[in-house]
């Protein structure tokens, strides 16, 4: 179809040829339906009303003439049993009558002409066999015989030849139906042809469309998407064709450009990041670098610092003993002014000492029972506990991965504060237990003691962070300090819980083994039941 207009869409192409090759096979199809109506007609008119005519009228003109040879018959012998075929032959001829009146009613001509032949057969009949067979019946044969003449055989020829006339005009009429069936016949074949060439010229049609509007338009619109694609983000699509390929270009060509603008963007965040990765290179070799110059603070600390600091706390401890009481009470003062800065400068050091190393110096981690833990840190802080009269008791705990050196440090370093922040008039109680929370073994140190206030929660694991004065509850303010390092060492957190009517409890968590996961969630599966474990041995 060609096309007039360039603003027509596809659609409206497209529908446009449908309506035209609809409305030319509906023509098609009603003009087939209305010769193929006639054509019924007509092959009707040939075999159910023709054919049978003919037929019929043949048999008329038989029992005719059986008839005229049964009176025949009848005037030589005189016979009654020959005038059977007679009265037979008039029955069936007012049968043959009845049928070919009701096939004539189409056909007014024809049915004159079979009227004519009815006439004719009275006739005969009302004025040679009725009366013969009268004459016969009174005078005997002879009397019958003398009225069958010539004449009488003359108007029965005039019967024959209105039969005839009515056979050839039967003909006639069958010719002429027989050659309109071969007419439609041949017309239906045409409006078949036309409906065939109408489908073949609107395949062309739309092949060829489809080739102009669709085809080049998308191999076009496909071949500069390629180019961008290869890499030519700056190429502009054009989209060509129908208005839609249009759209489809222009909306291509928008994507591009936002494809454009985005990578430009990524090349420019990508520099940042080249950039800021350069620095952070730069940053990472400088702490490097400071890294190596804290080692080496550390390892002076440790060895060089030490070896005056134990000489200044040596000597003013000899001087405390030596000169006690030889010299006035201001120089005492003075003197374990000296002793016990010494001794607490000795212990900030190796406090700084253990607060580097955690980390840095590793033994590796293994299978800790901290069942058995628990029993070396009732050890370790068996004289502070006598001192203060304290009860140190815990539930059954795990076991988990991680240093069992730094782990012992860490409850240690719990259980000391809790027996040191006592109060005054009551005996310190101090209690580990641990209960599963998903994939984490929270572990809980709870006491009796003096508690923390909730503003302060978060401030007690700052190093050198103290919240009473060196006096009143003495040390360095880096134990909660190493305590949180060594927890998020092991990848766990530490918090206090403020919320506990009494003491203070601190809590942390260490990632469970995969077996401790897999029977809690097993249990949980079969009885609903959480997999919390603490159970209480008061006996340790």
């Amino acid at each position: 179809m060609t096309t007039t207009g360039a603003g027509w869409s596809l659609r409206g192409r497209l529908a446009v040829l449908v309506v035209v090759v609809g409305l030319l096979l509906i023509g098609v199809a009603g003009a087939e339906a209305v010769v193929a109506t006639r054509n019924r007609a007509h092959i009707d008119a040939v075999l159910n009303q023709t054919g049978p005519l003919r037929a019929q009228s043949q048999e008329l003109l038989a029992v005719l003439v059986d008839q005229e040879t049964a009176i025949r018959g009848y005037a030589l012998t005189g016979e009654r049993e020959d005038l059977v075929p007679f009265d037979t032959g008039r029955q069936r001829e007012q049968e043959l009558a009845t049928s070919m009146d009701r096939l004539l009613a189409g056909y007014p001509e024809l049915r004159d002409e079979f009227g004519t032949v009815r006439q004719r057969a009275e006739q005969w009949r009302q004025a040679i066999a009725l009366p013969v067979i009268a004459a016969i019946e009174t005078g005997g044969a002879t009397a019958g015989q003398q009225l069958l003449t010539d004449r009488s055989r003359q108007q029965f020829d005039q019967i024959r030849v209105a039969v005839d006339v009515l056979q050839n005009g039967i003909l006639e009429v069958r010719d002429e139906a027989a050659a309109d069936v071969r007419s439609t016949s041949n017309l239906l074949v045409l409006l078949l042809v036309i409906a065939a060439l109408v489908v073949l010229v609107a395949g062309v049609v739309l092949l060829t469309s489809l080739e102009r509007m669709v085809i080049r338009p998308l191999t076009s619109l496909a071949g500069q998407v390629r180019e961008v694609a290869v890499g030519d983000y700056g190429h502009g699509i054009t989209g060509t064709g129908p208005p839609e390929f249009q759209r489809l270009g222009a909306d291509v060509d928008a994507m591009r450009q936002k494809i454009a603008a985005d990578l430009a963007e990524v090349r420019e965040a990508r520099e940042r990041i080249e950039w800021v990765n350069t620095q952070l290179q730069k940053q990472a070799e400088e702490l490097t670098r400071s890294n190596r110059d804290l080692e080496q603070f550390a390892y002076v600390a440790s060895h060089d610092l030490q070896e005056p600091l134990r000489k200044v706390a040596s000597f003013c401890q000899l001087l405390q003993r030596r000169y006690a009481g030889r010299l006035d009470e201001r120089a005492d003062q003075y003197i374990a002014f000296a002793v016990d800065g010494a001794q607490r400068m000795q212990r900030l050091i190796n406090d700084l000492l253990a607060f580097s190393r955690i980390g840095r110096l590793t033994t590796g981690f293994t299978d800790v029972d901290l069942n058995h833990l628990m029993a070396e840190v009732a050890a370790q802080t068996e004289p502070a506990r006598q001192y203060a009269d304290a009860e140190l008791t815990w539930g059954e705990l795990p076991v988990i991965r991680g240093e069992e050196p730094l782990l012992t440090n860490l409850l240690v370093n719990l259980v000391s504060n809790s027996v040191k922040f006592r109060r005054a008039d009551v005996a310190p109680k101090v209690h580990v237990s641990a209960r599963l929370i998903g994939e984490d073994w929270e572990i809980t140190c709870q006491d009796n003691g003096i508690g923390i206030e909730p503003e302060f929660a978060d401030k007690i694991f700052v190093i050198f962070q103290r919240l009473h004065a060196k006096d009143a509850y003495p040390g360095t303010g880096i134990g909660l300090a190493i305590v949180k390092k060594i927890v998020e060492y092991h990848g766990g957190r530490v918090w206090v819980d403020t919320d506990v009517p009494e003491g203070t409890a601190i809590r942390f968590t260490l990632p469970a083994l995969p077996a401790d996961v897999e029977a809690a969630t097993s249990t949980t599966g079969a009885d609903g039941a959480g997999a919390d474990v603490d159970t209480a041995d008061a006996g340790r």
